[in-house]
Formats: structure tokens, C-alpha cells, sequence
């Protein structure tokens, strides 16, 4: 089964940082691209950052640039989101996913999700 954890959210007061972490098992981790999601109240669901499997290719939205960087360990299954700087706008649910296609995850249509963790940013 796979199960995909997401940790590290949490009350930040805004310019503040904060590193959310995703744990993967019941796959193959290194075989999959890993992406970031968020959902805030009232909106949609926006892509963050993608990864590629081995971590040498990465991609971020154009409004966290700068900010927020995505990254992975594949030695321990977990991939990260530091967040930087951030903005009572980036308050929201985080999600992790994977996708053994790395256009899939860029494109935020994907096999596995993670339940989220909070992130509330405050003024």
C-alpha cells in the first residue's frame, strides 16, 4: 500500500521559513517524481514545485520563486519543501504527491496523494 505522510506544518508569523517533509513507503521512491501542492480556502488546488526522480531537475511556481525550494533524499524516502519568506498567502493545505511520470506531476494530475499538513501564515 502506498502511503504518502506529509509532517512539518504548522503557525508562522509571515517572513518566517518553515520545512515541510514528505515520507513515502509502499514504492519505490527513487522511481518516482515527487511533487508539491496547495489548496487554500475558497481556491483551487495549485501546483507548487515537481522534482525529478534522481533530484537533478526541479520546477517552482511562479509565485513562491525564490522563496520556496523543493528537494529529496532518496537514501530516506522523503522529500522536502523549505519554505522561505513566506506570505499570508501561502496559507494553506499542503500536499505531497508522486507519479512515476515526471509530466504528470507537473501538470498536478497524479497517482498518489498524501493527506496534507496545515500551513497558516501569519500577519
Amino acid at each position: 500500500q502506498v502511503q504518502l505522510v506529509e509532517s512539518g506544518g504548522g503557525l508562522v508569523q509571515a517572513g518566517g521559513s518553515l520545512r515541510l517533509s514528505c515520507a513515502a513507503s509502499g514504492l519505490t521512491f527513487r522511481h518516482y517524481a515527487m511533487g508539491w501542492f496547495r489548496k487554500a480556502p475558497g481556491k483551487e488546488r495549485e501546483f507548487v514545485a515537481a522534482i525529478t526522480y534522481g533530484g537533478g531537475g526541479t520546477r517552482h511556481a511562479d509565485s513562491v520563486k525564490g522563496r520556496f525550494s523543493i528537494s529529496r533524499d532518496n537514501a530516506k524516502n522523503t522529500v522536502y519543501l523549505l519554505m522561505n519568506s513566506l506570505k499570508p498567502e501561502d496559507t494553506a493545505v499542503y500536499y505531497c504527491a508522486a507519479d512515476s511520470v515526471y509530466d504528470n506531476v507537473v501538470r498536478g494530475d497524479l497517482n498518489y496523494w498524501g493527506h496534507g499538513t496545515q500551513v497558516t501564515v501569519s500577519s
